[in-house]
């Protein structure tokens, strides 16, 4: 039986690597796995960032294997119950404290944008790249998150337009609009994406949850609240080895080396 995705650590980033070329559809399986596997993830201090990418070059993700949603629901117990599922593991991408990666290229549709947005960083392909959430087409709506999260991105309008008309904008698009931070040749794209990875990770770890729990969400809290964020992600950080480790090498005019200790 094939395996849902290929995991793979280097140099402290974790990827995760939809494996049904060429769609890369995202099967029951998929989210079954890594219900289980992400709070290791979390977990393993020496995995300091997440890339989320998929085989082949063809596309990241078609989204969800709408064939299986009955015995996702099987498997679930109830429709709520299956729904529910995905979004304790999208919130464990977005609210785990380590910084998240991935990569749009060719189709990413429906559940293949909604993970996507539960990531701190999205790299799009320069060039073939199909990005929506096509379920206004299909009778229904965005069942991952995506009418939630994609105004937060991109705001209001430009959410609307892409939900309620089914729109599929390329990677220009989605760098004007916010949705992505960059744009990458697609024979670059997931190298990039480990660069990122590796950048984000050898950033001092404890310092990075603070500002992902400060920032992430915010939309939700008020200034007080951020501030309370802020200030303990400071207490947090004051003292520890990295926090030494940076004003030694401030002093010494020499770049830091986080994550010894």
């Amino acid at each position: 039986m094939k395996e849902p995705y290929i995991y793979s650590v280097t140099n402290h980033v974790a990827t995760f690597s939809v494996n049904d070329e060429p769609y890369n559809l995202m099967p029951v399986d998929y989210i079954d796995r890594l219900e289980q596997q992400l709070p290791e993830v979390l977990a393993d201090d020496s995995i300091r960032a997440i890339v989320f990418t998929a085989e082949g070059l063809a596309n990241f993700s078609a989204g969800m294997n709408l064939r299986q949603i009955p015995e996702g629901i099987k498997r679930a117990g109830s429709p709520e119950a299956f729904f529910d599922q995905r979004h304790r593991v999208l919130d464990m991408i977005e609210h785990g404290g380590k910084p998240s990666i991935a990569t749009f290229f060719g189709f990413c549709l429906g559940a293949g944008l909604e993970l996507p947005l539960a990531c701190h960083f999205r790299i799009a392909a320069s060039e073939g790249a199909k990005i929506g959430l096509p379920e206004m087409d299909l009778g229904s709506v965005p069942a991952w998150g995506g009418s939630a999260r994609l105004p937060r991105v991109v705001g209001r309008q430009h959410a609307l337009d892409m939900i309620l008309r089914a729109r599929k904008i390329d990677g220009e698009e989605a760098l004007r609009i916010g949705l992505v931070t960059e744009l990458v040749p697609i024979t670059e794209l997931k190298a990039r994406a480990q660069a990122l990875g590796e950048e984000l990770a050898a950033q001092p770890r404890l310092a990075v949850q603070g500002v992902l729990e400060t920032i992430v969400g915010f939309e939700s809290k008020t200034l007080a609240e951020s501030l309370e964020d802020e200030k303990q992600a400071v207490k947090n950080t004051l003292g520890t080895p990295d926090s030494q480790e940076g004003m030694m090498a401030f002093m010494e005019k020499r770049k830091p080396v986080f994550n010894r200790g």
